[in-house]
């Protein structure tokens, strides 16, 4: 299928809504854009082939789709395979370059991993295609041509954070692939940091890949994988983290027991007081608050009573910034209303959860959200 026409049907958008959005984006940022008319001829020949994406148009398609240009032609995505160079001048120089990556210039990457964490957190992933895709070409540069381990190391730290979080934001905007690529290069370089915090996250992160493809026993196995390659290393924040992962993933392959297990190791691990950031892993955020989510999401999703009051404690203590965790959660509380047989309170919070996944362009939730109206 053409890359425009998948990732729009991923969007459950029509041809008119996709050509009502390029406006939209257009008046928004004062862009000049052809007209409706013309607009409805172009995408159509888009997606027929008739008619190739300009460079203007492709830009626009990028952040209202959350796509890459190869997955916006529907070009495979070949992996990384490091830069062309011509020449030993042109190496030597680049060598020379990574040599030069001070620690102040390893913090400017992990500054800018925060900041597109952010961003994502609140305003969602589609947006962040270009900036994301950038910032992994730079990093991924700076680790090929680096030489020597102490400049190596905190270079492939910083790029397996950053690569981490990417492949969740391209899940979050359904481009599985490349979230499963960008997985094993946060995985790789991570091995290459030997950092077994980093490595355990990214891993049981891929779970959910498998998890979402129909493969929850697999996705089981990768998570409980993960928390062996963390091992002794991990932070207590981190382990309470996989156990909660675990419970979820249990709770999607069936395994109710072994979900429990899961949640109540979880709560064993986790510190206590209200701080919900790893001072040691900085993409982990879960304090009693988060966890209390978790744990109802983990229960709705077996179909067990106390899942109701679990989320509506945690919807009292959310954080206003985690705008599309804030979807996640109304998919969850009607969830479990649906498993009460509480119907009009499930199609309510489905309301609220359909309007933030719109503004986020998050598929992954809209995705549940239309596996759950079919429910009721």
């Amino acid at each position: 299928m053409n890359g425009l026409k998948t990732a729009r049907s991923a969007r459950e958008w029509s041809q008119e809504r996709l050509v009502r959005e390029i406006e939209r984006h257009a008046r928004q940022h004062m862009l000049s854009v052809a007209s409706t008319a013309s607009l409805r001829v172009y995408v159509s020949e888009w997606e027929n082939g008739r008619r190739a994406i300009s460079t203007r148009y492709a830009s626009i398609l990028r952040v209202l789709l959350g796509v890459t240009d190869d997955e916006l032609t529907g070009k495979p995505e070949a992996p990384p395979t490091g830069s062309a160079v011509d020449g030993y001048d042109e190496l030597m120089s680049r060598i020379d370059a990574a040599r030069n990556v001070s620690q102040t210039m390893v913090k400017t990457f992990m500054d800018q991993t925060e900041l597109l964490r952010t961003i994502d957190r609140q305003l969602g992933a589609a947006s962040l295609v270009d900036q994301m895709t950038a910032h992994l070409s730079t990093l991924e540069d700076a680790l090929t041509f680096a030489v020597l381990p102490e400049t190596r190391r905190p270079v492939a730290v910083a790029l397996a954070g950053a690569a981490t979080l990417a492949a969740w934001q391209a899940l979050d905007v359904g481009a599985v692939e490349r979230a499963w690529r960008h997985y094993e290069l946060g995985k790789r370089a991570a091995q290459e940091a030997d950092e077994p915090m980093y490595l355990a996250h990214a891993t049981a992160e891929q779970a959910y890949v498998l998890c979402d493809a129909g493969r929850a026993p697999m996705a089981v196995e990768l998570v409980r994988d993960a928390q062996r390659l963390g091992g002794s290393a991990m932070s207590p924040r981190l382990r309470a983290w996989l156990y909660a992962a675990e419970a979820e993933i249990c709770a999607r392959a069936g395994l109710q027991n072994e979900c429990r297990r899961a949640l109540d190791n979880a709560i064993k691990c986790l510190p206590s007081g209200e701080e919900a950031r790893d001072p040691d892993m900085l993409s982990i955020f879960l304090n009693g608050g988060h966890l209390a989510r978790w744990r109802g999401n983990a229960l709705a999703l077996i179909g067990d009573e106390e899942a109701v009051g679990s989320l509506y404690t945690a919807l009292e203590a959310t954080d206003p910034t985690f705008i599309r965790a804030s979807a996640g959660l109304r998919c969850d509380l009607a969830q479990a209303h649906v498993a009460r047989g509480e119907y009009d309170q499930a199609h309510e919070h489905l309301r609220q959860a359909r309007l933030v996944a719109s503004r986020t362009g998050s598929v992954r939730h809209r995705r549940r959200i239309e596996q759950l109206t079919q429910r009721l």
